[in-house]
């Protein structure tokens, strides 16, 4: 049943995604901004076929493969549905849940039925085009069910929404902390939706239908909408920004710069759109007691709200654009800066108090061994380049965190999550999928799992399809193998000591002095070390570049005797997010010995890493074969016969 259920919030999210739209038309065609009727009209045109729209968008989330002969039977569905129960009482509206339940049961018929064959003169009708007909079929059965027994609990439906609306603080609180509380196991969307598109009904001056929702009646500008939305804005805006402060205020000294970059961006979304998953997930698993307060303080804000009798509105998520695109028809909503700027300190303190006294491994407080595996993780790993190169790249390491193709039943996602169907949880590496970005993994029972990615989660999600589809594991960048490797490719072609240069302008050093111990006890294979005195950085070798690695702190390169190498620029620089680092070559590009290929801000480098030491490491060396220095020193970039390969 959670799983089920989970599947309606995850269908919810494609209608809701086209609330700003509809939103912003209604609001740049309103009378307090540009007066416009034809825009305003055009919006409301949408707000008007909310149930037809969420019978569509929930059909194609219920649907195995998102089709639109789903769609189209959703769409069917409700027009059948509602024809049939008009005639039982003009008074019935299933509104919403109309649309819901028909684009459910359009979804669930077209997984049945769209592969269906049928007898050869009945042919045509077979396939995805007997989906809508089965449809309106199961239909009417089901208008004729309905129109008996909606009445009785479209009466309970409409008195909740009275009970909830009319209870005041306590009303706005409760709905306040289950938004917050129903987040993990994603059924906020559930309870959003009763109260967003159904309870309470406003007609607009010189309208002839009425609306419904929280969200409509706000728009249409109903003096009693917006008690249930303007609470949000202070925790979206405020509240959660800071709780990223105090986990940057409480992070290590030295993790600081690493983990700076990314909490500033999740705040900055957070304050800019309303999107807060990306916050609240890394906190959410580490401690339920600080969700737990989080939850509370929404509720708070929430009652606060509604006792400074702010009314505020949005059509998306209570950001700073909802904030502006609505403030002309809001009330107080200057208000809602002081309480948010109240509400931010008490974040602050609270957040930053709890991680510290508990101990909580927020961002940047991670255990140093943790540290370890992800710089270890993060050595020898391609890129992928840019753009959908780089969601390749993911996928393939996504894939593989979640134990292969072959372990995933379903794949499915929703705004900021994926959600997975999973053969065997065991081969599920939490750890791993933390590494590559996600911002939390939640496993709902022993096959329901949940990885929060973020708001590129469709991206991701689309290339790891591709990948399942074509059953696809080979490493990015790399063309999977039609034959196998035969010896003769397999042997190394003598590298002569003239044939390597230094990289960089510094002190020299035996790979055995490098302060890490991946390194230094050889870990990734042999090679030597330099201490740089610039940040000027060119390739030590005549060869071709196999990978630029996405923090730009480390570049793989093959040599024409088949050596392969690996420059990797300070010690825990990965942290930096490429920070300081201008890289000149690329992937595939043909490099000679001593072109410029990076540029390091060393300053920066020396102040936020661990070490500036730059190891150089032959990763293929046959069995047998080791490195040993020929200078010591003090060399110059460009500068030969540093070492030899015995």
């Amino acid at each position: 049943m959670l799983a089920f259920l989970q599947r309606i919030g995850k269908s919810l999210m494609f209608p809701i995604a086209m609330l700003p739209a509809a939103a912003l038309l209604v609001r740049l065609g309103a009378d307090d901004m540009f007066g416009i009727e034809f825009v305003s009209a055009a919006g409301d045109g949408i707000l008007g076929n909310l149930a037809l729209i969420f019978a569509i968008g929930v059909a194609m989330g219920f649907s195995k493969d998102g089709s639109g002969a789903a769609a189209l039977s959703g769409a069917v569905a409700f027009l059948v549905l509602t024809g049939g129960i008009e005639t039982f009482g003009e008074d019935l509206d299933m509104g919403v849940f109309g649309g819901i339940i028909s684009g459910i049961v359009a979804g669930l018929l077209y997984n049945r039925f769209s592969n269906i064959q049928l007898p050869e003169w009945l042919a045509f009708f077979g396939g995805k085009r007997f989906v809508p007909i089965i449809t309106a079929v199961v239909m009417v059965i089901l208008s004729g069910i309905f129109g008996i027994v909606w009445p009785p609990v479209q009466a309970g439906i409409n008195a909740l929404g009275e009970w909830i609306l009319g209870a005041g603080a306590m009303g706005v609180g409760v709905y306040g902390f289950l938004n917050r509380l129903l987040i993990p196991i994603g059924l906020h969307h559930v309870i959003n939706t009763l109260v967003w598109f159904d309870f309470g009904t406003f007609t607009p001056p010189g309208a002839e239908e009425a609306v419904r929702g929280e969200i409509n009646r706000f728009l249409a500008e109903d003096p009693s909408a917006g008690t249930f939305l303007a609470g949000f804005f202070p925790i979206m805006m405020f509240g959660l920004p800071a709780a990223c402060l105090a986990m940057y205020a409480a992070a290590k000294k030295h993790r600081k710069a690493a983990v700076g970059g990314m909490l500033f961006s999740i705040g900055l979304t957070a304050f800019l759109t309303g999107i807060t998953e990306p916050i609240e997930y890394s906190f959410m698993f580490l401690s339920p007691l600080l969700y737990f307060v989080h939850a509370l303080l929404t509720g708070l804000s929430m009652m606060v709200a509604l006792w400074l009798d702010i009314r505020h509105g949005f059509g998306f998520s209570a950001g700073l654009i909802d904030y502006l695109l609505n403030f002309g028809i809001a009330e107080r909503p200057i208000l809602l800066f002081v309480q948010g700027l109240v509400f931010a300190g008490i974040y602050f303190v609270i957040f930053y108090l709890l991680i510290v006294k508990l101990d909580l491994k927020t961002p940047g407080r991670e255990d140093e061994d943790e540290q370890q595996v992800e710089e270890n993780d993060q050595i020898g790993r391609p890129s992928g380049g840019k753009g959908a190169r780089d969601y390749d790249a993911k996928a393939y390491h996504y894939l593989k965190a979640l134990g292969g193709p072959e372990n995933i039943k379903t794949l499915d996602h929703c705004a900021t999550r994926l959600r997975l169907q999973m053969n065997d949880m065991n081969e599920v590496d939490e750890k791993a999928l933390k590494r590559q970005g996600a911002n939390g993994v939640m496993k709902i029972n022993k096959t329901n799992l949940q990885v929060i990615v973020g708001t590129t989660v469709d991206f991701l999600a689309d290339a790891m399809r591709k990948r399942m589809e074509k059953n696809d594991m080979a490493a990015p960048g790399q063309a999977q193998q039609t034959a196998p490797q035969t010896e003769e490719d397999s042997v190394l072609q003598p590298l002569k000591a003239e044939d390597v240069a230094a990289p960089v302008n510094g002190k020299l050093l035996d790979i055995t002095e490098v302060p890490d111990q991946m390194f230094s006890e050889k870990m990734m294979g042999d090679g030597f070390a330099i201490e740089p005195a610039d940040g000027h950085f060119v390739s030590p070798v005549d060869g071709e570049i196999l990978s630029v690695f996405p923090t730009k702190h480390a570049v793989g390169i093959k040599t024409a005797t088949g050596h392969e190498l690996l420059v990797h620029i300070g010690l825990d620089t990965v942290r930096l997010n490429g920070e300081g680092f201008e890289v000149h070559v690329k992937e595939g590009q043909k490099v000679s010995k001593g072109e410029k290929m990076i540029t390091v801000d060393l300053d920066y480098v020396k102040t936020n890493a661990a070490s500036t030491v730059t190891p150089v490491v032959f990763t293929n060396l046959e069995e047998g074969q080791s490195v040993r220095l020929t200078k010591s020193g003090t060399i110059e970039a460009k500068k030969a016969n540093i070492i030899e390969i015995q």
